[in-house]
């Protein structure tokens, strides 16, 4: 891990306009939680109190979402609470006396002067990668470069905890930019006046911006882009994805293996949650969809009932695809072509060109 000096509250330092007005909440409430939802301003109120005395361990994390634990030099001690925890505090508390509102995060836009919060239950991919360091510890292995690979490693996840009470444990995560990775074999370092071979495994540099914090069952999303990207969340897309699955499975007779439906599958396929944003249900009968299937040579298959089958993912992409009118025919090559993307042509005016 590279040094990074530039630790100071770069998100407290911006402009905000005030909204709804908040107030810093008295230290003496013994709760940081009001009806199962966390009040960020208490949290930071008390938190700051006790920022000296908190532990920070550091994980690894990948694209599968597997924990590794980061064993730390005494070199970057120094950095960690500023990185991991300072800046979080200093931006809820500045917003405090500013305006600062919370709001949730399925119901509202990314705004100035607005933190927005969801459940992590709704954010499947940080609930497993907390359930995983909080109950699966024994499984976490550390970070090794030969074994693991930094390349393949997405974030990393801050677990902060007390001391003194054992319970009290929250996590602040940030995302990696493999853009910003050094390896040994390709990169140089300036050190005693001279340019040489630069000797670590690999060295990437901390981002420096507040990203996303959990609490309890709360996540705050303090750089939403950064967050949906961290942990694959796109709620307004799966919401409109929903409402498509709901569709098809009116319109569509399907038949899926024991413990596999529809939404199940959607769901960890990005690639057909964004072809349903703009699918329209219906177009493409079911006869049509079998026979558009054999005509492209596609391995589509239907049960005795007619019901078309879905066995896994490829099965689901293959059949949004045929709903969709995705696959064709070179009328001059024969070729058949999956089309990415297409622009809908208007009728044609007048006498053909060449009649």
């Amino acid at each position: 891990m590279e040094e990074n000096t530039d630790t100071q509250t770069t998100q407290a330092d911006a402009p905000m306009q005030p909204q709804e007005t908040a107030t810093t909440t008295p230290t003496n409430t013994t709760s940081i939680a009001q009806d199962d939802t966390t009040d960020i301003f208490l949290w930071a109120n008390q938190t700051d109190a006790r920022k000296n005395d908190l532990d920070i361990e550091l994980f690894l994390f990948n694209k599968n979402y597997t924990p590794y634990s980061m064993p730390l030099s005494s070199t970057v001690a120094a950095q960690l609470k500023p990185l991991f925890l300072l800046d979080y505090i200093n931006f809820v508390n500045l917003g405090a006396g500013t305006g600062l509102s919370v709001r949730d995060y399925e119901m509202s836009e990314a705004e100035e002067s607005v933190l927005l919060r969801t459940e992590l239950t709704k954010v499947g991919r940080a609930e497993t990668l907390i359930h995983l360091i909080e109950h699966e510890r024994h499984d976490i292995v550390e970070f090794s470069e030969t074994e693991h690979e930094f390349k393949r490693m997405k974030g990393i996840v801050a677990r902060i905890t007390d001391p003194e009470d054992k319970e009290k444990v929250f996590y602040t995560a940030k995302g990696i930019s493999q853009a910003q990775a050094l390896k040994s074999a390709l990169a140089w370092e300036f050190a005693d006046g001279k340019f040489g071979t630069f000797r670590a495994d690999v060295g990437f540099k901390v981002p420096d911006d507040n990203q996303v914090l959990i609490i309890n069952d709360d996540i705050f999303a303090f750089n939403p882009s950064k967050f949906e990207k961290l942990f694959g969340y796109e709620y307004k897309k799966q919401v409109i994805a929903d409402q498509k699955v709901a569709e098809i499975e009116k319109e569509y007779k399907l038949s899926f293996p024991e413990g596999l439906d529809l939404n199940a599958l959607v769901k960890e396929r990005k690639k057909s949650i964004n072809k349903l944003q703009k699918l329209e249900v219906g177009a493409v009968k079911q006869e049509q969809v079998l026979d558009y299937a054999d005509e492209m040579q596609l391995e589509l298959m239907s049960d005795d009932n007619g019901a078309i089958i879905i066995m896994d993912g490829n099965d689901l992409d293959t059949f949004v695809n045929l709903i969709n009118e995705d696959y064709v025919e070179s009328k001059i090559t024969g070729k058949r072509y999956e089309i990415k993307s297409k622009k809908l042509l208007g009728d044609p005016e007048g006498e053909p060109p060449r009649g």
